[in-house]
């Protein structure tokens, strides 16, 4: 998972605030993460919910590609796995 660090200030700060303590987002994390889900659907982004999964089934196969090819994760044959879990 990637991290941004963001520093607000002014208006921004003042709205990300009140929509913490109103009680209508818990964290000012949460607020964001809305607001750019928000800003993805108005820009048109995304078509629908489906492209945005595909896009994050994508982005976790190339993760998880890059694990095995660096050696940080194990691929196991069938017979392996048989033999590990006593099938």
């Amino acid at each position: 998972m990637g991290e941004t660090l963001v520093r607000f200030e002014g208006a921004q700060e003042i709205i990300l605030d009140k929509l913490v303590e109103t009680g209508i987002f818990k964290t000012k994390s949460e607020v964001i993460r809305a607001g750019i889900l928000e800003l993805g659907k108005d820009y048109g982004v995304f078509k629908n919910v489906k492209e945005i999964e595909d896009q994050l089934a994508l982005r976790k196969m190339k993760k998880i590609s890059e694990e095995i090819k660096k050696g940080k994760r194990k691929v196991l044959t069938e017979k392996q796995i048989k033999k590990k879990y006593g099938f």
